[in-house]
């Protein structure tokens, strides 16, 4: 479409002329110097013209003597604050009227320029005016854009603020049982039955604890763009049998009914497994958090042209109309009542949109309203080419354990001091050391076969320590574990170049440093 040679009207210059032959003068001569200019019959007129934009005004001493320029006087001072209309007044001489004093006294922003004057004097006091005009528009445009940034920053603390408020209530939830467990503990006879059932429990809530805080390390490390997708040829039937494994505890706790539809044939993307099913995983999640104890929740995949097509459908409660395009955002909660009585922080949702982009896909929801189920569709570029199978995974079998020397290296005395009980119970020659210099020196006298070690100690870090020891030709064999909070790629490559073997997380779980250990054992 071609631009409409007409200018805008907010820059456009309304003249007020004593007769409307002197208007169509007036108007013709700006007309010639780029200037859009309209001729106004009645004062009246004008004042309603000024309410839909301007850029300037020319007027003459006979208007504002005249009854009808009150209506004109109010419309100015009616116009918003980042607004001051340039008024440019022509008058034979400098002597006014009562009447023109008393007006002139109003104008907040008026040039009065002799009269007669010349076209060039004319041309030159329009022009400036409507430069003058032209920042004020871009003072108002700054005012909005800072008007929204502020209802956004406002919007985005009060989110912000309701977050923290949940997190420390979901922190808690655990913990409670957590701490009651541990009482309970030094109160029940070991191996009872009330006993193993507290066991159960607290490892539950600690589960529960620590899916809370990867999700949290998953938005930050996705925020700072320090996620790194581990891509290889996935069948999506085998995704969604993983995700369903992993959602099985809320569904079963919600007694659904879980329906699964999938072709006989492989659906394939490109994509991270683990990063997919959690994707998933979390859709599933949702629709059981969502949905009223016995509703059903199916899952759909399809081929749709080009695309790979995962549908997780529920009848549950439905999401608003106005919640719609707002579910996907950090720290979003539908219905916030029920959020925290089932649990949750808000950011689920967050997750599963932000990697299916990293993945080069979408996610998107419907629902009819309220009570009427939701459809949450999940869409990836798919692929022609069947999945790779997946590797056999060595199964390490502990015929005849042997003896592996164990140091165990953490300033956190609790935490030092409790691995190296479960490695001693589990049949490891272990010993431990609360700094780096300590842990050098048990190093020359046990010769542990593997160290397992934190990075975050005081003076000298596990980096520095893992590269003394190897700098060691005799610990060119050692196995060095890292053992820390932080999870990142980067994390895993510094501790890589450092000389460590493997990476964990805090906190270990008791199965990964088994199958660590477990292929020295043997």
């Amino acid at each position: 479409m071609a631009p409409d040679p007409k200018p805008e009207r907010n820059v456009r210059v309304l003249v007020a002329a004593p007769t409307r032959r002197d208007g169509q003068v007036t108007c013709a001569l700006l007309d010639q110097a780029g200037v859009f200019c309209e001729t106004i019959d009645t004062l009246e007129q004008l004042a309603v013209e000024i309410s839909g934009g301007i850029g300037a005004l020319v007027l003459t001493d006979v208007a504002l003597a005249a009854p009808g320029i009150t209506a004109v006087l109010d419309a100015l001072a009616a116009q918003p604050p980042w607004s001051d209309v340039p008024v440019i007044l022509l008058a034979p001489d400098r002597r006014h009227s009562p009447a023109v004093e008393r007006v002139l006294s109003v104008l907040t922003n008026v040039t009065v320029i002799d009269r007669p004057v010349s076209a060039r004097s004319m041309v030159s006091a329009v022009l400036a005016a409507l430069r003058a005009r032209r920042r004020q528009y871009q003072l108002r445009d700054q005012m909005m854009e800072l008007r929204h940034v502020e209802h956004a920053l406002r919007d985005a603390d009060r989110r912000k603020d309701e977050f923290l408020a949940t997190l420390a209530h979901e922190l808690r939830n655990p913990l409670a049982p957590l701490r009651t467990g541990l009482s309970l503990q030094s109160m029940l006879p070991p191996g009872s039955p009330e006993a193993v059932r507290v066991r159960d429990m607290m490892q539950r809530q600690l589960l529960l604890l620590v899916k809370l805080i990867d999700d949290l390390l998953d938005v930050s490390r996705i925020a700072t763009d320090k996620v790194v997708l581990q891509r290889e040829r996935v069948d999506l039937r085998e995704i969604i049998a993983s995700a369903i494994e992993g959602s099985q505890p809320a569904i079963t706790a919600g007694g659904h009914d879980l329906q699964v539809r999938v072709p006989d044939t492989d659906v394939c993307v490109m994509g991270d497994p683990l990063r997919l099913a959690q994707v998933i995983s979390n859709l599933i999640n949702n629709a059981a958090k969502y949905t009223p104890s016995g509703g059903r929740i199916d899952i759909t995949l399809s081929r749709e042209d080009a695309d790979a097509v995962v549908r997780v459908i529920d009848d549950g409660m439905g999401i608003p109309a106005e919640m719609l395009d707002h579910v996907f955002e950090m720290f979003a909660q539908v219905d916030r009542t029920l959020e925290r009585a089932q649990g949750g922080l808000g950011i689920g949702l967050s997750l599963v949109r932000q990697l299916a982009q990293l993945h080069g896909g979408t996610v998107s929801a419907s629902s009819a309203g309220n009570d009427q189920g939701s459809t949450f569709t999940l869409r990836l570029p798919a692929i022609s080419l069947p999945a790779t199978a997946a590797p056999a995974r060595e199964v390490v079998v502990h015929n005849q354990p042997r003896n592996v020397r164990v140091l165990v290296v953490d300033d956190n005395t609790d935490a030092a001091d409790s691995l190296a009980i479960m490695l001693r119970l589990d049949g490891y020659d272990t010993r431990v050391e609360y700094s780096g210099e300590g842990a050098l020196r048990t190093a020359e006298d046990f010769d542990p076969e593997v160290v397992v070690c934190d990075i975050g100690l005081p003076r000298m870090d596990g980096h520095e320590i893992a590269k003394r020891l190897r700098a060691d030709p005799r610990r060119s064999g050692t196995v060095l574990v890292a053992v820390t909070g932080w999870g990142s790629e980067e994390d895993k490559r510094r501790t890589q170049c450092a000389g460590f073997n493997f990476h964990l997380t805090k906190p270990v779980a008791l199965d990964s440093m088994q199958q660590i250990l477990g292929q020295l054992r043997t």
